[in-house]
Parts: structure tokens; C-alpha cells; sequence
């Protein structure tokens, strides 16, 4: 989603449609929800005892001086003063309680629903984009049950109950009252509008510096290999400023507003103490009336300033709630709706026909066709950009096929239960990617299933285990974030030990080699020939001598298949392949 779009989205009114799809999450703690609204009830009908019981005290009991009515008075008093501490306690808990579980269960099920999108979705959108729905937007969510829908509604309950018991008492000096109500519901309005603005803002603002740092801190070599640190900075520094003039703008509305509000009150009250006094030395109103009047006045206004906060906060969440059911409704997930679940396969792979584009009909592969026998060895080669891992992409079903077939043992891949088909599979990546954990962690990803002794058996097929060893803890040595304690050659020896750990049918190897020294490679070359024995192996490589014991090679050129064969007829038919291998040689001899 584009930053434009998003401001569009975030210019919206109050969804009612998003708000019935957070109500789903409540339905698991309904009981505690209703106590909620019972507490937010019972604070809007407390909220007017303390004046009124007041004024009981002072017009039946201080003016005739009463003492032991009036202790009784102060008694009930203090004890509505500690219920109402009690339940307002209560509501705090319950709504912040309530907010943390419903984003908690949002949190695990976005993070599930991302774990199943296919891999085009995160080539097309921004990581810190990503991040800012799983933590900022998703944390706003809290706010809807603590400061937005729950608060809201008690404010309005407390204005009804408040107002009401006003108009009971004395309907003239409840108009007079009101006669500051329209400023105070103008400047609301005003105050709504602008600050719904600059929170949108502030949202669009978060989420560009997160995306800005999740890049530049991913890739800081590239950064500073071309020496961009002081123009970055700079580019930094604007998204900052533009973050920063966001908020400043939303204080300063509060800066306003909240003082012209006061005033709104004060000039109420004023009115209130000049035509309740008139009354008062007329005999025609009680002190106590009076004083309560204020008191109402003062529990009045304030749901009013704060109701326009609120409405931005439960806004806002609704904002953040729309983008992530948007998230949670994209429908760019693998479908996993095959139910073919073998415990072994032979590897007998035949690519039919297979037509593939990333966008659109722009096809990165055009008829592909080719067959590999179980335990043959097929090489892919060609030119950066000929399509070669698309290939692989698509056996492993990265992406969806546009036309065609690849099927395995004669099933369609996707018939395949997904899980079953990539445990068939293992894959060798040129970007090895390891998490910030131990060595047995990235080897395994936390299957409790693999026991050391099967890693350390895998590291030896490999020639890795002798260098774990090496490393202090061993299999519990930690990698730190991507691998950065361990050498190129390091990270591609434990990605074999991963592959090979889970005794897959099918090998891939994409550039499994292509970083790792001329030393380091003729050490694995070896176990990777053991590796590969017996089992269906498609190996990517520009390395051509890596693949000339290869039992077919294929070459690709602007994703067609240009020439197929073994290494020696391929170089006796002088083409795309012996161009290839005479350009390596001569690089060789440089």
C-alpha cells in the first residue's frame, strides 16, 4: 500500500463495518466485556451522588446545625468516595486487561497470517511497513478498549446522568448553565477535526522512519562501502523533521484547545455563581444548590474536553484496526489445499509446459520443459536474470505457477499437502540467512525432532563439524543477528547441515557455492557429491566446473530454454554454453 492511499484511508470516518470485526475478538472474554459495561454504567450513574449528597449535607443538615446528620453525611460520603475509587479501579484494569489480550491474539494471528504469504507479497511491500502493522498499529488497538470506546461511552452515560439529575433539581439554573455549551461543543468540533489530521500524520510519519531504518540498518555495508552515510543522514533527518512537525502540531492544537475549554467552564461557572446568588439573597435558592451546581458543572465539561480526544483515540484504532483486517484479508497466501501426504518420494521430476511472471504476463519463464530421473544431477545455467531461480522458486512453490505443471512422481506439486512437499525438499541458498540464536537453533529451526547427535552426523557429511567444534559451546554458540560472527564460508557450511539434517529426497543448490573461497569449496566439494548421491539434485551454479559431471545441463537465456545436454556435447555444439565456458576460462587466466 502506497503512503498515499494510506492517508487516504486514514482521512476516513469512524467504520462501524471495523469495528463488528473487533467485536469478534471480544467474544472470547464476553463475561469480562459485560463487567466492563456494567463498571462503565455504574461510574456514569456515581458520578452526580458526591454534589448532590453534598448538597443534602449543607441545606439540611449545616444550615440548621445538625452535627449528627451532618457525620452521618460525611460517613456516606466517604464510603461513595471509596466505592467509586473502588469501580473506577476496576474499569482501568478490566479495560486495560481487555485490550492487551484482544491485541495480543490480533498480534499471533497477523504474525501467522504473514508466515503464509507468498513470497511476491514481501517483494512488493515494505518490511518496516510490515512491522509498523504487527507492533505500532496493533498496540494502538489497546487504546480503542482503554481510552476510546469504553471511555467514550462512559462519558456520554455520565453527561446523560449528570444533566438529568440538573434538570431535577432546577431547571432554570441548569439552563443557565448551558448557555457556554455551544462554544464548548464548537471548539470540540474544531479541535476534533485538526487533531484527527495531525494523528494521521504522526501514524504515516512512524511508519516511513520504520521502514527508513529497517533498510538502511539492513543494508549499513552498502551504505557505507559507497560512502552515503552523510546523504542518508540527511534524507534521516527530513523524514525526522517531518515525524517531529507532526507532533508538534497535534501539542499545539492540545495547547489551545484545552485552555479555551477552561475558559468555556469558567465563564459557566460564572454565570451559575451570578444568577445562583441572585437566588440565594433572594431566598429563592439554597447554598447548598449553589455549590452542587458547580460541582455538576465541573463533572460536566470535563467528559466534553475529553470526549474529542477520546473520539481521535477510538479513530485512530479504528484506523490501525482497517489496515490490519486489510492485511488479514489479503488473499496473497499460498494455497495449501493439497492433501497428498507421502512419508518418502522417489524424485522423479517433470517440469511440463511452465510458463511464470512476477507481474502480470511480463514472464520470467516461457515453456520450460525437462525431466529428471531420480538420483540424476540437473545443472541450470545462464545468465543473471535468465530465470534459473525462478525455477526452483516454483518447485518449492515460493510462487504459483501461471501455466503449466512441475510435478513430482507423477502428482501435481500442487497436490501436495504444502508441508510434506518442502520436507522433500532441501534447499542451499547463495544469501545465507541465519537467525540471531545458536548454531543448533539454525540448524534445526527448533524441531525438537533433530537430536545433536543427527546435526553433528549432518556436519560431518558436510565437512562443517570439525569448525563447529571449534567454536566455543559448539552447537550452542551463538551466531548473533544473520550470521555476523562467522565467515561467508562459515554461514554456507551450516546452511548444507541444514539442508541435510532433514534427509530430504530432493537437493537444490542455488550459487551454493558462488561465496564461498576456491579453499573452502574444494573442501565441500566432496561431501556435496555424497550429499547429492542417490538423491534428485538441481544445482544452480556460474561456476561451471562446480556442474560438469552434471547428468544434464540446461541453458537458459531470457528465460527459454536455449540448450540442454551433458557438459561434453554442449561444448561440442559451440553455442550458448561454450561461450559461457570459454568466458570462464579466460576470466581464469586473468
Amino acid at each position: 500500500m502506497s503512503l498515499e492511499k494510506e492517508k487516504q484511508s486514514s482521512g476516513e470516518i469512524v467504520d462501524t463495518r471495523v469495528l463488528r470485526q473487533l467485536y469478534r475478538y471480544v467474544q472470547p472474554y464476553r463475561p469480562q466485556f459485560y463487567f466492563l459495561i456494567f463498571l462503565t454504567i455504574s461510574l456514569a450513574l456515581l458520578a452526580p451522588t458526591r454534589p448532590y449528597f453534598i448538597q443534602v449535607a449543607i441545606d439540611d443538615y449545616v444550615a440548621i446545625g445538625d452535627s449528627q446528620g451532618l457525620v452521618r453525611m460525611i460517613y456516606i460520603l466517604v464510603g461513595l468516595m471509596l466505592l467509586q475509587a473502588g469501580v473506577q479501579w476496576a474499569h482501568t484494569y478490566y479495560s486495560g486487561w481487555i485490550g492487551q489480550v484482544i491485541i495480543r491474539d490480533i498480534r499471533i494471528r497477523l504474525f501467522k497470517h504473514l508466515l503464509k504469504l507468498k513470497l511476491k507479497f514481501f517483494d512488493n511491500t515494505p518490511i518496516g511497513r510490515l512491522v509498523t502493522r504487527n507492533i505500532s498499529d496493533v498496540e494502538t488497538l489497546a487504546d480503542v478498549f482503554s481510552e476510546g470506546l469504553a471511555a467514550i461511552i462512559g462519558d456520554l452515560l455520565q453527561l446523560v446522568t449528570i444533566l438529568s439529575v440538573m434538570f431535577y433539581i432546577d431547571w432554570k439554573l441548569t439552563l443557565v448553565s448551558l448557555c457556554t455549551l455551544p462554544l464548548m461543543i464548537i471548539s470540540t468540533y474544531i479541535f476534533k477535526e485538526k487533531i484527527k489530521v495531525t494523528f494521521n500524520d504522526v501514524r504515516n510519519a512512524v511508519s516511513n522512519l520504520n521502514s527508513f531504518l529497517q533498510e538502511h540498518i539492513t543494508g549499513m555495508n552498502i551504505v557505507q562501502i559507497f560512502n552515503r552515510e552523510d546523504r542518508e543522514f540527511e534524507k534521516f533527518k527530513e523524514i525526522n523533521r517531518e515525524h517531529r512537525k507532526a507532533h508538534i502540531r497535534s501539542v499545539l492544537y492540545y495547547s489551545i484547545y484545552f485552555p479555551v475549554a477552561e475558559i468555556i467552564q469558567a465563564i459557566g461557572i460564572g454565570l451559575v455563581v451570578w444568577y445562583g446568588a441572585v437566588g440565594v439573597l433572594g431566598m429563592e435558592l439554597q447554598i447548598g444548590v449553589l455549590i452542587s451546581f458547580i460541582m455538576y458543572l465541573q463533572l460536566f465539561f470535563r467528559p466534553i474536553r475529553m470526549i474529542a480526544d477520546r473520539f481521535n483515540t477510538l479513530q485512530m484504532g479504528v484506523v490501525s484496526s482497517s489496515r490490519i483486517f486489510k492485511l488479514l484479508d489479503s488473499k496473497e497466501h499460498i494455497a495449501n489445499e493439497g492433501s497428498f501426504k507421502p512419508e518418502k518420494i522417489q524424485g522423479n521430476l517433470s517440469v511440463r509446459d511452465l510458463w511464470f511472471a512476477y507481474i502480470d504476463e511480463d514472464y520470467v519463464l516461457k515453456n520450460i520443459n525437462f525431466e529428471v530421473k531420480r538420483g540424476q544431477t540437473v545443472a541450470l545455467v545462464g545468465a543473471t536474470g535468465a530465470g534459473k531461480s525462478s525455477i526452483i522458486n516454483l518447485l518449492s512453490r515460493f510462487y504459483e505457477i501461471n501455466k503449466g505443471v512441475i510435478e513430482i512422481d507423477g502428482t501435481d506439486i500442487r497436490q501436495f499437502e504444502l508441508d510434506t512437499l518442502r520436507k522433500h525438499i532441501g534447499v542451499v541458498l547463495q544469501d545465507v540467512f541465519l537467525f540471531s540464536n545458536t548454531i543448533y537453533y539454525n540448524i534445526t529451526l527448533g524441531n525438537p525432532s533433530i537430536t545433536k547427535e543427527q546435526v553433528m552426523d549432518a556436519a560431518e557429511m558436510v565437512g562443517a563439524r570439525k569448525f563447529i567444534e571449534r567454536l566455543p559451546g559448539g552447537l550452542d554458540y551463538n551466531v548473533m543477528e544473520r550470521g555476523s560472527t562467522l565467515s561467508v564460508g562459515q554461514r554456507q557450511l551450516i546452511s548444507f547441515v541444514r539442508a541435510m539434517v532433514y534427509n530430504p529426497e530432493i537437493i537444490i543448490l542455488d550459487e551454493a557455492t558462488s561465496s564461498v573461497d576456491t579453499e573452502t569449496e574444494e573442501l565441500i566439494q566432496d561431501s556435496i557429491d555424497k550429499m547429492m548421491k542417490g538423491r534428485t539434485s538441481i544445482v544452480i551454479a556460474h561456476r561451471l566446473s562446480t556442474i560438469q559431471k552434471a547428468d544434464q545441463i540446461i541453458v537458459l537465456h531470457k528465460g527459454e530454454i536455449v540448450e540442454q545436454g551433458d557438459h561434453d556435447n554442449l561444448l561440442e555444439k559451440g553455442g550458448f554454453y561454450t561461450q559461457l565456458h570459454q568466458m570462464q576460462l579466460k576470466s581464469m587466466a586473468i
